[in-house]
């Protein structure tokens, strides 16, 4: 049996078989010859056997698929030069002379891939296998290590094997006003065009959807799973939402803003019944009885074997009309209950280590909901802001999103690239009076000057900048609908192609399987090394010699931290400064604004309501206060915390992080096993300690707005209990005067908070590296263990596939230059 067959059944979920086709000498040529006979032998089972044929199938069609595109004749020098030339001379092509293979039907899906494409596909199919078997083989390595006899190095195998890693997933968050083509972007870059509604009904603002693989390869469906808020959080929201309206005249709702908002929220889920009945009666069971779940504070799961019968069923825990499609009612809308919606899509590649996120652009009033937003944004890595092209620099809405929520993305989260989209790139004014090549030309034509016209835009937005490379931006003008139908435009004029393999990229250069495969062959050579007795008398001097390096790195770091928390000290104590002397007046500027009216009693009512926040006009007190703060430290923060990966924290303090073990392989041959696990440790401990600092780096940045809010609490909720005709300036004065009586304490707190969370952060670096590389080089070093099993087939095994890896992470670090 070779490994081809051995990679098949694992890859095909059949592990189990393994031995019996071992047993009876099929290898990769006899494979394809095995009759219906034949597997009845093997697999007696029916449910494995029917599965196993289906897979042997697909294999054969695929071979033969192969073997016809490698029949076709290569096109001669001369041949390929006169393509080039044509394709030179036509640079717009009509529908009647372009994509000929394409347009066959309507989808884009038999368009043919170009060499990369195909190369990265192999690859990627490549580290499945890969990954797939080396998760069995050490699984199979868990299983000889039973739980009776326990010892120390024991125990740590088994935490190591169980702690290794195989799923971590990209996320990238898109932004947009409801028509700006979100989803319909989003369907065709996965190619499922019928997968999240568009067009006919309203989407609901406040619903977030991700969209994501469906894992479970035995059960290739299209699922949804809803998440909801819970009974206590809706009813105090009824009751929030009552409260306000009760405050305002029914005549004055049409014109406010949050009030209309709250009656539709309402009258989704009730109809009219809310207007007359209390925040108990409207918690009855009888109006939740479509959804039990959200009773029960549980998830709820639909599955379907279609993209389009999905997105039938989840219109009415998304959308926001009264109607869908030809006129049929729904009666009950659950979007206002809804928290979150992940979408999973079975076999579809793109999204294999990528989560596409819809995200509302400004949150929520809802404090579970809002958080979970918070989080989302400050987690993705790359940021999708999507607008209609015709007023993709004039329109206010992407910019104000961008503008309100950028410190979420860039210092207080970890973006690292931003993509403005501008979608319907096809509309263009009178179409049918041009030829063809002249409509194509002048969509071209508008697509590089709404280009030009975003990123000149970008670079007037210094608040935003601050917190981005200044290489972060690019511009998209795409067509859904060309890249679907191809009426006007070739496939790459779509723009769609070149977002697909963004993701492609983000997919193929995913560390996943390396870090996996890394881990394992540390650890089987931890168990290797366990009952040998070489290089024994070598151990105490190479132990001392790590101990010493160890304590020379620690010593590195914490001076890379306390260096960081003194400059960040002097720029706070300016910070500190600037907002005492000028928060009064900058606070008058919000108060009074020079249109005041009724509009904004309502507008301040809100914000005094909501903790200082108020969603819908992007406005945040508590961010207003704090930003002469945050100015005072946003070109440091970004400069000790990067991004971008590549640079590294603390001046790359923990990337360059290193025991010097190659060395000390090179140098005793003897301990290359218990080395080579200690030096698989170094890179683990580097990938730990980089998640850590991604999530305490939020919170730090974000702790000065936080303390800000916290500090001002008292006011907005004193300010929010006043009503009658004096309520706008009593709540002017109580939030006045208790800025006037705070700000000696309150930024001087801030700043003592954020320095303190600093020093938490510098601590819990030191003592993971500690802890973690102490005990390693205990336990590899030091420590003698007879019962742990020889593994030198599975690490001869893994050894081969971490070597590949290596080889081909070098070819990909070369192209990618």
């Amino acid at each position: 049996m070779d490994d081809f067959v051995r990679n098949k059944l694992t890859e095909w979920d059949l592990s189990d078989f393994i031995d019996r086709f071992e047993d009876q000498g099929i290898d990769e040529e006899n494979l394809y010859y095995l009759d219906d006979q034949d597997i009845n032998n093997l697999i007696t089972k029916i449910g494995p056997r029917a599965k196993f044929k289906n897979k042997l199938k697909q294999l054969k069609e695929e071979q033969s698929s192969n073997q016809e595109a490698a029949d076709v004749p290569v096109p001669s020098q001369h041949e390929q030069q006169e393509a080039a030339d044509s394709a030179q001379v036509l640079p717009c092509t009509g529908a009647k002379g372009k994509r000929k293979l394409d347009l066959q039907g309507e989808s884009c899906k038999g368009h043919q891939p170009n060499k990369q494409q195909r190369d990265n596909k192999t690859q990627s199919y490549r580290e499945a296998t890969i990954l797939s078997a080396v998760r069995t083989i050490m699984g199979s390595v868990l299983k000889k290590l039973p739980c009776q006899d326990d010892t120390k190095l024991k125990n740590f195998l088994r935490k190591k094997i169980n702690d290794l890693k195989t799923d971590k997933r990209e996320l990238i968050g898109v932004f947009g006003k409801t028509g700006a083509g979100k989803s319909s972007l989003i369907n065709a870059i996965i190619e499922e065009k019928d997968l999240l509604p568009f067009g006919e009904i309203c989407a609901c603002t406040s619903v977030m959807i991700k969209v994501e693989a469906n894992p479970n390869l035995n059960k290739p469906k299209f699922e949804a799973d809803i998440e909801f808020i819970t009974k206590e959080e809706w009813k105090g929201e009824i009751w929030s939402m009552k409260q306000f309206l009760g405050d305002n005249a029914n005549e004055e709702w049409e014109d406010d803003e949050e009030c209309r908002d709250f009656v539709e929220k309402l009258s989704a889920l009730y109809g009219e019944e809310w207007r007359d009945k209390s925040p108990e009666s409207l918690m009855d069971i009888k109006y939740f009885s479509e959804i039990q779940e959200f009773h029960q504070s549980q998830r709820k799961t639909l599955t379907c074997g279609s993209a389009k019968e999905l997105s039938t069923k989840l219109i009415k825990y998304t959308r926001s009309s009264s109607k869908h499609g030809q006129g049929r009612e729904i009666r009950k809308w659950f979007w206002p209950l809804v928290k979150c919606v992940t979408v999973k899509v079975p076999n579809n590649d793109l999204l294999q280590h990528v989560t596409l996120v819809d995200l509302p652009g400004n949150g929520d009033r809802n404090k579970n909901r809002n958080k979970m937003w918070k989080g989302i944004v400050g987690d993705c890595s790359t940021v999708w802001i999507v607008t209609e092209i015709n007023r993709a620099a004039a329109e206010e809405e992407p910019w104000e999103i961008l503008k309100s929520a950028c410190s979420l993305m860039g210092n207080g989260g970890q973006c690292q690239r931003l993509h403005f989209i501008c979608t319907k790139s096809d509309l263009i004014d009178d179409p049918d009076d041009d030829e063809e090549d002249d409509v194509c030309a002048r969509i071209l034509q508008r697509n590089v000057t709404a280009k030009q016209e975003v990123i000149k835009k970008f670079g007037k937005l210094n608040q935003v900048k601050k917190h981005f490379q200044g290489d972060c931006l690019e511009v998209f003008t795409v067509s859904s609908k060309e890249f679907l139908k191809g009426k006007h435009l070739k496939l790459d004029e779509t723009e769609i192609p070149k977002l697909q393999d963004f993701l492609k990229g983000l997919n193929d250069c995913h560390s996943v399987t390396l870090n996996y495969v890394s881990g394992a062959f540390g650890i089987l050579s931890l168990m290797q090394a366990a009952n040998s007795t070489e290089g024994a008398g070598k151990k105490t001097h190479v132990c001392a010699e790590l101990e010493k390096n160890l304590s020379r790195q620690l010593d590195q770091v914490k001076e890379a931290v306390e260096g960081a928390h003194k400059a960040f000290e002097t720029c706070l104590t300016d910070g500190v400064e600037k907002s005492k002397s000028s928060c009064e007046k900058n606070l008058n500027t919000f108060l009074y604004p020079p249109r005041s009216g009724r509009g904004f009693h309502s507008t301040l009512k809100c914000v005094v309501q909501n903790d200082g926040v108020h969603k819908k006009q992007h406005i945040n007190l508590n961010a207003r206060l704090a930003l002469w703060m945050t100015d005072s430290i946003d070109e440091e923060f970004r400069k000790t915390f990067p991004n971008e990966e590549k640079w590294g924290s603390f001046n790359g303090v923990i990337t360059k992080f290193s025991l010097d073990t190659e060395r000390l392989i090179q140098e005793n041959q003897s301990l290359k096993l218990q080395l080579t696990f200690l030096s698989t440790e170094e890179e683990n401990i580097k990938t730990k300690l980089k998640e850590i600092i991604w999530v305490n780096k939020k919170a730090i940045y974000n702790s000065l707005t936080e303390t800000i809010e916290e500090k001002m609490l008292p006011c907005y909720k004193k300010a929010a209990a006043f009503s009658g005709d004096q309520t706008l300036k009593y709540m002017r004065d109580t939030i006045a005067e208790h800025v006037r009586v705070s700000k000696n304490t309150m930024f001087e707190e801030a700043k003592a908070v954020m320095l303190n969370q600093l020093n938490v952060l510098k601590e819990k670096i030191l003592k993971t590296l500690q802890e973690t590389m102490k005990e390693s080089i205990e336990l590899s070093l030091k420590t003698d263990d007879n019962s742990i099993p020889d593994v030198p087939e599975e690490l001869e095994k893994v050894k081969k596939y971490y070597d590949e890896l290596k080889r081909s992470s070098k070819e990909l670090d070369i192209a990618f230059r």
